[in-house]
């Protein structure tokens, strides 16, 4: 967080890693007002200004373009409250702990290819089937390896074990990327995993 407050506004998503929901996105901005006056409406009938038994700047209406729509930041705080600072650093630890031993399991299995160091908790990773090792490098066996993430996830979907995202990123076609984001997760679930992508694509 160093060098935070030379910034007018700074943004904090803490939906996915921190197991919140996903509306629970935090927007933090340096300047008073900015936001009453970037999407205010000033509807009379909604927030009125004479109310005697709260000071009416806590009215969120005329500062949001959600209006009305309940603060789904409480649900973010009230996460924390009960689970406090240290319970979420530990949830985190746990996080990218198990991400740095997954990444450092792939690079140990000879049919798997790490395709980035991990920078936060998702690892990226290739999965080459047996027929895939002997094969020459070239367009074909890209083509052909871009078909295995979407077929094993299918199969883990009909098996319901588990399921791993993947994608293509620039050069690379579909590969595997596993988000480390649940702190019930161990070392054990992540050799798991690896395992279950090996039993259920050896033979694609």
């Amino acid at each position: 967080m160093r060098g935070c407050e030379r910034a007018n506004s700074m943004t904090w998503d803490p939906h996915k890693l921190m197991g919140c929901l996903q509306q629970c996105s935090v927007l933090l901005l340096k300047e008073d007002g900015l936001l009453k006056a970037a999407n205010s409406a000033n509807a009379s009938y909604l927030f009125q200004k004479d109310k005697k038994s709260y000071d009416v700047k806590w009215d969120n209406g005329d500062k949001t373009i959600q209006c009305g729509r309940r603060a789904d930041v409480v649900k973010f705080w009230l996460m924390w409250k009960a689970k406090g600072s240290e319970g979420i650093e530990k949830h985190l630890d746990i996080c990218f702990g198990n991400s740095r031993y997954l990444a450092q399991r792939i690079r140990e299995r000879e049919e798997f290819e790490l395709i980035r160091e991990p920078e936060c908790t998702n690892v990226c990773f290739q999965y080459y089937p047996p027929r895939f090792q002997a094969m020459p490098e070239g367009q074909d066996k890209m083509e052909q390896l871009s078909r295995v993430p979407p077929e094993i996830k299918k199969r883990m979907l009909d098996k319901g074990s588990t399921m791993v995202c993947y994608q293509p990123l620039k050069e690379h076609r579909n590969f595997f990327r596993m988000i480390c984001a649940n702190p019930a997760s161990t070392e054990q679930d992540m050799d798991w995993v690896l395992d279950e992508i090996v039993a259920l694509g050896k033979d694609l």
